[in-house]
């Protein structure tokens, strides 16, 4: 009786952390629906105001413009992260050495180092290369995190030695190892790199701010930003801006998000 009882209280427990959980995407996607009269009074019901705030929306921001510069930017972000950290990741640990843990060590000290320090001398340095207004400037900086390198790194360490000696004595060479056999077993871990990547890349705000100056590049947390940034804001419209910034990083995670959790958890141990 005790332990049913517990399990209730659990199972209740649970209900309640997700109700609340689950209550900012509701009043975000019923905001969308209203004036923003009724988003400033709380209205907790659907509205009719949907396809006003539409019209609205796209009469003055471009959104399929600033949602090609989002894709742009993620897709090529993990793309690019996945196979830069995953080499990187693989080698310190396949071939391990006190320099490579150094290195590590160094690497991993680097994420202390807050972004705002490094990104005066990195403007600087795509000022000078002609890269300003440029998608590949908020690319090139992402695709190598010291995080992701150690999630592989840590991955790694469960990889079986005895495959890539196996691969060797057959005659495989260190890249066709690493495509043929490392990838594929690797899946759970390539997907929750990705989906970090992926969030990042999306709602990364400040560097793309600093380095994409026209409005005709502009990714989707920039337009929310240029939603909000008049002396009267139509919250009805900021929330259907938001509400379409929130629907690719939600899909993602939702259809990887086993995949997450198991490459999570094997990084862990």
């Amino acid at each position: 009786m005790i332990r049913k009882l517990r399990g209730a209280g659990g199972y209740a427990f649970l209900t309640i952390w997700t109700l609340f959980s689950l209550f900012p995407l509701y009043f975000m996607a019923v905001s969308a629906t209203n004036t923003s009269q009724a988003v400033l009074s709380s209205r907790l019901l659907p509205g009719l105001e949907l396809f006003n705030n539409a019209a609205k929306l796209f009469a003055a921001q471009n959104v399929g413009a600033a949602m090609l510069s989002s894709f742009a930017i993620a897709v090529g972000t993990t793309i690019l992260a996945l196979i830069v950290t995953s080499i990187a990741g693989y080698a310190f640990e396949v071939y391990h050495s006190r320099g490579k843990d150094v290195l590590m060590g160094v690497l991993l000290l680097a994420m202390m180092i807050p972004f705002a320090a490094t990104m005066i001398p990195l403007f600087q340095m795509f000022a000078k290369i002609g890269m300003v207004n440029s998608l590949f400037a908020v690319i090139i900086p992402a695709i190598s995190t010291p995080l992701l390198i150690l999630l592989f790194r840590q991955s790694t360490r469960s990889f079986p030695s005895e495959l890539v000696e196996a691969a060797r004595m057959d005659g495989l060479g260190e890249l066709a190892i690493f495509a043929r056999i490392y990838v594929p077993t690797m899946r759970a871990t390539f997907a929750a790199a990705g989906v970090i990547t992926f969030l990042t890349a999306w709602n990364n705000f400040l560097w793309p701010r600093v380095i994409l100056i026209k409005n005709d590049v502009q990714t989707m947390p920039m337009l929310i930003s240029n939603l909000s940034a008049g002396y009267v804001t139509d919250y009805g419209v900021l929330m259907l801006a938001v509400l379409f910034a929130s629907l690719p990083t939600m899909i993602v995670f939702f259809v990887l998000q086993r995949q997450f959790a198991n490459g999570i958890t094997g990084a862990i141990k």
